[in-house]
């Protein structure tokens, strides 16, 4: 009771943060374990300008299953495309597959950045969208912070979840620790917290014993390994997880996300594998 009271109060201040008009519900497993977070590839660009005395997130991939704090600094167009194998809770084992596309645009070190993208859960009939809406904006030293919403107007003949879920994050890029790129940092965590598929779990979860709620708060830590190839940790709220990003062209703005999750027995039937390909098309003038 005591810590259903406590979720309740820190959901509740969420909630007028960020003007919420409903609580999400439950996530079904697809959505659950493959919802593919645009502005956590996206952000493979650094936000803040080379001019700042701080060192900036570097541009390896921070996450693929959680957000980040990070949203894009220039307007562009994106693509992003998700499949995961094996779907929990299908038998015979199946993957699944997501689209999605948007428009990042603002300026979040003066005032805020945006980015707007529209998800597609059956591809194979372009059929079954929802949209998403992330805002972010610069703060103190290396940091920024973000309020998401993602999932929203989805088919509630489809999705368990038709009131979408709400989160609010803070990413920060560690001083300390250098990129071997000058001028970035080879250590970026965030931390947030959200309901929806942060909190809730599924009805396959439910039947399995395995409780009604997770932690609400997530967390990634990404270390850089190589130049440009970052190595993440993530907490979604309801399970465990490792990511890893590259860009298998050099110079190329596509970006290939690998990653393992559901690696605990908290939530979920089996371990599964997530594979992203996503790329920005850039639609500002380069400054020289």
């Amino acid at each position: 009771m005591k810590k259903n009271n406590i979720i309740s109060i820190v959901m509740i201040a969420v909630v007028v943060f960020i003007l919420l008009p409903k609580i999400s519900k439950a996530q079904d497993p697809f959505e659950n374990g493959l919802k593919l977070k645009v502005d956590s590839m996206i952000s493979a660009k650094a936000i803040f300008s080379l001019a700042d005395v701080t060192l900036l997130p570097n541009n390896g991939t921070h996450s693929i299953m959680t957000p980040t704090g990070w949203v894009g600094n220039s307007t562009y167009l994106f693509a992003l495309l998700g499949g995961v194998f094996p779907a929990e809770y299908v038998k015979p084992n199946k993957g699944d597959l997501i689209g999605s596309f948007g428009i990042g645009f603002g300026n979040p070190s003066k005032y805020f950045g945006i980015s707007a993208s529209v998800n597609i859960t059956r591809i194979t009939e372009l059929r079954d969208f929802s949209g998403n809406i992330i805002l972010s904006r610069k703060l103190f030293k290396a940091s920024s912070i973000a309020i998401g919403g993602v999932q929203l107007f989805a088919n509630q003949k489809v999705s368990d979840a038709p009131d979408g879920t709400y989160y609010i994050s803070f990413s920060h890029a560690v001083q300390s620790v250098k990129s071997s790129e000058a001028g970035y940092s080879g250590l970026i965590y965030t931390i947030g917290i959200g309901n929806g598929r942060f909190l809730y779990k599924s009805p396959w979860d439910i039947a399995s014993g395995k409780g009604k709620h997770g932690t609400g708060i997530f967390a990634n830590v990404s270390y850089e390994v190589l130049k440009n190839v970052n190595v993440n940790v993530e907490w979604s709220g309801l399970n465990l997880g490792f990511s890893t990003g590259f860009q298998p062209v050099k110079d190329s703005p596509l970006i290939i996300g690998l990653g393992v999750y559901n690696l605990t027995k908290n939530s979920g039937d089996r371990v599964s594998m997530i594979g992203t390909i996503g790329c920005p098309f850039s639609l500002s003038k380069s400054k020289k």
